[in-house]
């Protein structure tokens, strides 16, 4: 899904490969607290939580596949720790980078960007060796449940290239709806959540 920087894609053709190296059991004092404190949740499958300086490298794993890089517009190529760094230094009151973790291995990214005080911007990526099991729509199902609770009076909204066929019926499933305006981002159309 390339909302606003989605990708659950197509598959990666690089050969399996084992798991990067995570620090999910790291994470404690380190976590940034930003936009409005997003307290880390867990799903059925999921523990999601705001990305900390030690989990770079883990980041950095999932994150340098050109089927991600090639479709999340700010992400460059190779993505590098310095680049994982940066990104979760940019976690502030406008824009929060949350970790999807399963069995305590990092499988994705959502993020949360803050557009004025009326809206807010859900995107994500997903490792492709996991795609097409349902992470993507569990994660990001969880992430908008707990912005519904902490933000009540903002909407929800997303953006998707409408050739991003797998992204694009990904957020529909979610409740979005298009708004039939182009997003930020050239070549997207901003979505709206408007629940299942």
């Amino acid at each position: 899904m390339d909302h606003s920087w989605v990708s659950a894609g197509p598959r990666s053709s690089r050969r399996e490969t084992p798991l990067c190296g995570t620090s999910e059991e790291s994470y404690g004092a380190t976590m940034n607290p930003h936009l409005c404190a997003f307290s880390p949740l867990s799903t059925e499958r999921l523990n999601i939580r705001p990305l900390a300086m030690t989990d770079a490298p883990a980041v950095a794993c999932l994150t340098d596949d050109p089927a991600i890089t090639d479709v999340v517009h700010f992400l460059p190529s190779p993505f590098t720790v310095r680049e994982a760094e940066a990104l979760i230094a940019s976690n502030n009151d406008a824009n929060c980078f949350l970790g999807v973790w399963r069995q305590g291995d990092l499988i994705g990214v959502v993020g949360i960007h803050a557009h004025g005080r009326d809206r807010l911007e859900v995107g994500y990526w997903i490792g492709s060796h996991f795609q097409r099991q349902g992470y993507a729509a569990e994660a990001v199902a969880g992430v908008i449940a707990q912005l519904q609770r902490l933000h009540p009076n903002r909407q929800v909204t997303a953006e998707c290239r409408t050739g991003n066929e797998g992204s694009w019926n990904l957020l529909h499933k979610l409740g979005f709806r298009a708004t039939g305006q182009q997003g930020d981002r050239p070549g997207r159309e901003l979505l709206v959540f408007h629940g299942r």
